[in-house]
């Protein structure tokens, strides 16, 4: 394999330097433990689905499409708000901790949920089991369908024009928008993301146009800022 012509002159780079992202997951686990620095090297792509490298004597753009889907503890013990009161954290340690992951890049994370610890008796074998993964799959399965036959792409991958023409709201729901985007002082790409993902929401329930639920289910997912939370008592 050895080495191959850099697209940027003269210079030879060694291959493995060079790569194309197919829409993989990408899921680092503890992402307060990341480098700041590291972390937000994902923006770009995020936002974009691309790479941009610049050299001095060109720049080049590669494709870098992926999904995320990233964990962090609540604070620095992992214990903040659960209902045993174990968490010994001071609210300022707390902010510290959350701080590591910045306000723009957790802007483009469209799904903040809490996943609090399951109670003893639900780790039982006999205990109910939720939805079957093949059920799941079915639903995503047709709600991709009818997403790729209404705008030819993925409600992801809508840009501002569509998502104007296939997320549209009652104005009752339109109003509800624009007070949580206040309340929760969300920025403008922050509500376009939640617009597709009630869309999205909408879709996997088959009914068609986005309703209140839809949307309420969607500005949940935006309700847990992970920089406003305090110390567990």
């Amino acid at each position: 394999m050895g080495e191959t012509r850099s697209p940027w002159g003269q210079e030879s780079t060694p291959w493995h330097q060079f790569f194309v992202v197919k829409a993989p997951l990408c899921t680092p686990t503890s992402q307060t433990e990341w480098s700041r620095h590291v972390l937000e090297v994902l923006r770009q792509p995020l936002e974009s689905g691309t790479v941009t490298v610049s050299r001095a004597a060109r720049q080049s753009e590669f494709p870098a499409r992926f999904q995320l889907v990233a964990a962090m503890n609540p604070c620095p013990c992992g214990w903040a708000g659960d209902a045993s009161g174990r968490c010994q954290c001071s609210a300022d340690a707390v902010q510290r901790y959350r701080m590591r992951v910045s306000g723009p890049l957790l802007d483009r994370i469209d799904l903040h949920v809490d996943v609090p610890r399951m109670a003893p008796a639900e780790l039982r074998p006999d205990a109910a089991a939720g939805e079957h993964s093949a059920a799941v799959r079915r639903r995503v399965e047709a709600a991709r369908a009818v997403q790729l036959e209404r705008a030819g792409v993925l409600n992801a991958h809508l840009d501002q024009q569509g998502t104007a023409a296939h997320c549209r709201l009652a104005a009752s729901d339109q109003a509800l928008l624009e007070h949580a985007i206040e309340s929760l002082q969300l920025s403008a790409r922050a509500m376009h993301r939640i617009l597709r993902v009630a869309r999205t929401i909408a879709d996997l329930a088959d009914t068609g146009p986005i309703g209140s639920a839809h949307l309420a289910e969607a500005l949940g997912y935006r309700g847990f800022d992970p920089r406003a939370q305090g110390a567990a008592a």
